[in-house]
């Protein structure tokens, strides 16, 4: 299994770099793979990072863009659940990229590999 490790600190991830277990998560870990993919953290990230943390722990699952932009519309406010706004902090996919820094599992399922992706 692959692991990322930060400041002495491993943190067991699966094949594309997302967090194994939920509980490991820091923000050690979250900056760490914001800079993989090229994002520059600020506390406007970090908002919606630990909303997606707070949503996964109430849901037991990962919200799509859809579900992403109705909850941070309805608990934060319109402006911040909009997807441009999300799109913003997250070129790559709030939902997707958004997810893998909050250390939250994949969120489809590859077909042909009966994996969680």
């Amino acid at each position: 299994m692959p692991e990322i490790s930060v400041n002495n600190k491993t943190y067991k991830t699966d094949k594309d770099g997302y967090l194994v277990n939920f509980d490991d998560w820091d923000t050690d870990f979250a900056k760490h793979v914001a800079q993989l993919e090229e994002l520059d953290m600020t506390d406007k990230h970090m908002e919606i990072i630990m909303f997606l943390r707070a949503y996964y722990k109430q849901h037991q699952s990962a919200p799509n863009i859809r579900e992403l932009t109705q909850a941070v519309s309805e608990e934060l406010d319109e402006a911040r659940g909009k997807s441009p706004y999300l799109y913003d902090l997250f070129p790559s996919g709030p939902a997707e990229q958004g997810c893998k820094i909050a250390g939250l599992p994949k969120l489809f399922v590859d077909p042909n590999e009966h994996t969680v992706i």
